[in-house]
């Protein structure tokens, strides 16, 4: 089985081709890829399938065997990975996710090759229901929870997953993978939350560490830094125009006014290529 290694900003991937595998169970094989030691090492997987109501479908499961609705950096790398292997042939197109219909952009280089990809995202839902969060309708703004007797302000919202993030004054003094996995699996969630700690740079760049649901702590979260844009828009910190700083580069996020879409711009890039020999 042929495969390709790809990551966005550190967020990483293992690409496969499947015309067969629309309806496939591949958590057991997510889990054996994405093992650190024994397998290839990522983040999850992302299986490239036909679809019948876009121009391809993208699969994505995630370390541990999970079944993700979208990922930001996944899809950067998605569109990336079809346009330079000739499965589409157009700058701009339709991808088929769990959370609808995905559209890419893409830039090409002198070389023929995709350097940038530009998703528009779709709206953020804000709604509590919607995330979804146990408690009354409305937003989820800079709303008080606690964690092992601490307070700890939240906001929340969905962006094709559910996100929540609090604001922190030095964001790489937070214990990550302590912290995490007690608000993904926060009572108030029942289908869990990925969350991130932002800290405010100035009115149009934060920086951003995410714990993502089922794949733990990332070098960098799509998905997250949307939300985190949005979040902060929200709560009055930047404009709809924010530079999101992560490990290894930044993402270009607009939470544009008249569509009330957000759309994101960053690189995606192929790490290695390989076959894989485990059933």
């Amino acid at each position: 089985m042929k495969f390709v290694k790809m990551h966005g900003l550190g967020n990483d991937f293992v690409f496969l081709e499947d015309k067969n595998g629309a309806d496939k169970d591949f958590s057991g094989l997510a889990r054996k890829m994405c093992a650190p030691h024994t397998g290839i090492g990522a983040d999850g997987i992302i299986v490239i399938v036909p679809s019948d109501i876009a121009d391809v479908r993208m699969r994505i499961i995630n370390a541990d065997g999970s079944e993700a609705e979208m990922c930001g950096n996944g899809i950067r790398c998605f569109a990336k990975y079809v346009y330079d292997h000739g499965i589409i042939q157009k700058k701009e197109f339709a991808v088929e996710t769990l959370a609808g219909i995905m559209k890419p952009k893409v830039t090409v280089g002198n070389d023929g090759q995709v350097s940038l990809v530009t998703i528009n995202m779709g709206k953020p839902f804000t709604d509590r229901t919607q995330i979804p969060m146990e408690g009354p309708a409305g937003p989820v703004i800079d709303e008080p929870v606690e964690i092992d007797g601490k307070t700890y302000h939240i906001t929340s919202l969905l962006m094709g997953v559910p996100h929540t993030m609090t604001y922190v004054k030095d964001v790489d003094a937070v214990n990550l993978p302590e912290l995490g996995p007690k608000f993904e699996t926060y009572k108030a969630f029942p289908r869990k939350t990925n969350m991130n700690f932002v800290q405010v740079i100035d009115d149009h760049t934060i920086k951003v560490h995410t714990w993502e649901r089922g794949a733990g702590a990332t070098l960098a979260c799509g998905t997250g830094s949307c939300a985190c844009a949005v979040g902060s828009f929200l709560n009055g910190f930047t404009g709809r125009s924010v530079d999101v700083q992560l490990y290894l580069g930044t993402l270009h996020i607009e939470y544009n006014e008249e569509d009330g879409n957000v759309y994101m711009t960053g690189p995606a890039a192929v790490t290695f290529t390989g076959e894989w020999l485990e059933n």
